[in-house]
């Protein structure tokens, strides 16, 4: 098992967590943005005002790109393991 072996199992790994991560995160900043903009026009500060739309829309996100998500993982969990014998020998 080499170095560079060891740095593009790595690398493909911060990738994987990167595109499972994005669809989530994206979500909540937009549904973030969107309720401060509607709390700087209304002058409402409550903390449930923010936290109770993003949860639901990372619910909403989780639904919609859920399937693609799990099919990504198992991908890369897949190829992880059938180049287990390559890794070793």
């Amino acid at each position: 098992m080499t170095p560079e072996l060891i740095m593009t199992i790595g690398q493909r790994a911060l990738e994987t967590t990167l595109l499972l991560a994005a669809p989530l995160l994206l979500a909540a900043l937009l549904v973030g943005l969107l309720v401060g903009v509607f709390q700087a026009a209304t002058q409402i500060n409550e903390m449930t005002l923010s936290f109770i739309p993003k949860l639901i829309g990372m619910a909403v996100m989780l639904v919609i790109a859920g399937p693609w998500m799990l099919k990504l993982i198992v991908g890369y969990t897949r190829e992880l393991f059938e180049n287990i014998p390559g890794l070793i020998g």
